[in-house]
């Protein structure tokens, strides 16, 4: 697979490099912004500096995220838990702070990529389990979940969700009843129940809370998990949460 490395530091560029190639991916370095956004389209997935020196590389996870939906994962030096939160929020698939262990960054580049590949059918790709996405729409309050287009629409207007963040309301709605706890969604969703430590999932309900106005949305079950709620529109005046 083609890989778009966004590095501007010349050693850890090659250090990257190298161990991608050995695993049989194809690379283009970038250093700049601009150049990563000129070439991000051919990339199959999307390593990511922050510290650039032409752009923030917060603006320029946005800009990405606005013109392409490679998996995309975060390689940085900045390890406050400011930046990590607004890393995943702007829609990075995964956050790994420098320095990392080279063989860890390769198990999260296939993770990643096995959540991220288009669904069809394969085991795996399915975040909603067997059954989650049958060309269903869920229907919660005001809230429309279209589980096989990957839609969700609050009282008729269309929400835009991250990959992630739709992934996770998904695995919700497919199973409405059900109390799901955090280890299960974590493993479901990104491949890894050891990110129970850290705060990627909170971060992904509060943008799914917020982006649909619907606080009580994703409902929370202290000390185990979430499960879908059922919303009710705010009171006039109110605006959304």
């Amino acid at each position: 697979m083609h890989a778009l490395l966004v590095e501007d530091d010349d050693r850890m560029a090659r250090a990257l490099g190298t161990a991608l190639a050995q695993r049989g991916h194809t690379v283009r370095r970038v250093g700049r912004a601009l150049d990563a956004l000129r070439h991000v389209h051919e990339a199959g997935f999307v390593l990511l500096d922050l510290g650039l020196p032409d752009l923030d590389g917060l603006e320029l996870l946005r800009r990405l995220r606005a013109v392409c939906d490679a998996p995309l994962i975060v390689v940085t030096a900045r390890c406050e838990e400011r930046d990590i939160v607004q890393g995943l929020r702007a829609g990075a698939d995964d956050y790994v702070v420098k320095p990392f262990r080279m063989a860890e960054l390769m198990a999260r580049i296939d993770t990643v990529r096995r959540r991220t590949e288009p669904r069809s059918g394969r085991a795996g790709a399915d975040p909603g389990g067997a059954g989650g996405f049958d060309g269903r729409t869920v229907r919660t309050g005001d809230v429309e979940v279209d589980l096989a287009g990957r839609t969700v629409r609050v009282a008729g207007v269309d929400v835009r969700l991250t990959r992630r963040e739709f992934d996770v309301l998904a695995f919700l709605a497919a199973r409405p009843d059900e109390v799901h706890s955090r280890e299960v969604i974590l493993d479901r969703i990104w491949g890894d129940v050891f990110l129970a430590a850290s705060r990627s999932l909170d971060v992904h309900v509060a943008g799914i809370r917020a982006k649909t106005g619907r606080s009580d949305l994703v409902r929370t079950v202290r000390g185990f998990g979430y499960q879908l709620g059922s919303p009710t529109a705010p009171a006039q005046g109110d605006g959304a949460r």
